[in-house]
């Protein structure tokens, strides 16, 4: 059940983080952290149970009303990005890890406790890393809508000026007719060169 048990279970303040594009072939990594103020009030009115099974339609929505709360000073979130430059140059979960901590500078808090959707660490005093904690945590679910809906957004700004590869559809990631068109027209500045298959296409001068 996705809820706040993990964040009543650990002192203030907790934030919650999460990532999307970790995958894709083109686009930033986008990371989100989420600080709730009042478990008990908005426990009931945060409508997620599984943050990856929302349609476009209702992360739309949802991020509507978290923009909401944030007026009503009840949720404090900030984003993160690593550049394609950044991913090529120190890898993915490397540029993860750094748009998560450009995250956390954005909050004024002194010691935060942070709870984090994966495995791995930080390296910050206190942190805890949740395997699926996008179905457990509603601070982590809120934080993984909230990236994915900016994230989109910016593919799909990209995406009026490289419309041969379909990023308004697939966010960069690498299907069928995006794969198609980077075989077709070569690579962008914000395609990933040290990933597959445009690292191969690219040593065999194909592209």
């Amino acid at each position: 059940m996705t809820d706040f048990s993990i964040e009543k279970s650990i002192g203030e303040p907790v934030i919650g983080l999460d990532e999307v594009g970790r995958g894709p072939l083109a686009g930033p990594v986008v990371s989100c952290g989420c600080y709730f103020s009042n478990y008990d009030d908005l426990e009931s009115e945060i409508p997620i149970t599984d943050s990856k099974k929302h349609t476009a339609k209702q992360r739309e929505k949802l991020f509507l009303f978290f923009k909401k709360l944030q007026k009503e000073k009840k949720l404090q979130y900030y984003l993160g990005y690593a550049s394609v430059e950044e991913i090529d140059t120190i890898n993915i979960l490397e540029a993860t890890k750094l748009s998560m901590r450009r995250v956390i500078d954005k909050f004024n808090f002194e010691n935060p406790h942070l709870i984090i959707d994966g495995n791995f660490s930080l390296n910050y005093q206190n942190e805890k890393s949740i395997v699926g904690g996008d179905k457990k945590s509603l601070s982590i679910a809120s934080a993984s809508i909230i990236a994915k809906v900016h994230r989109d957004r910016l593919m799909g700004i990209l995406n009026t000026k490289f419309t041969v590869y379909d990023w308004k559809k697939n966010a960069g990631y690498g299907t069928k007719k995006h794969i198609d068109a980077i075989h077709k027209h070569g690579v962008t500045q914000f395609h990933r060169k040290s990933f597959e298959p445009i690292k191969s296409l690219l040593k065999k001068s194909i592209i």
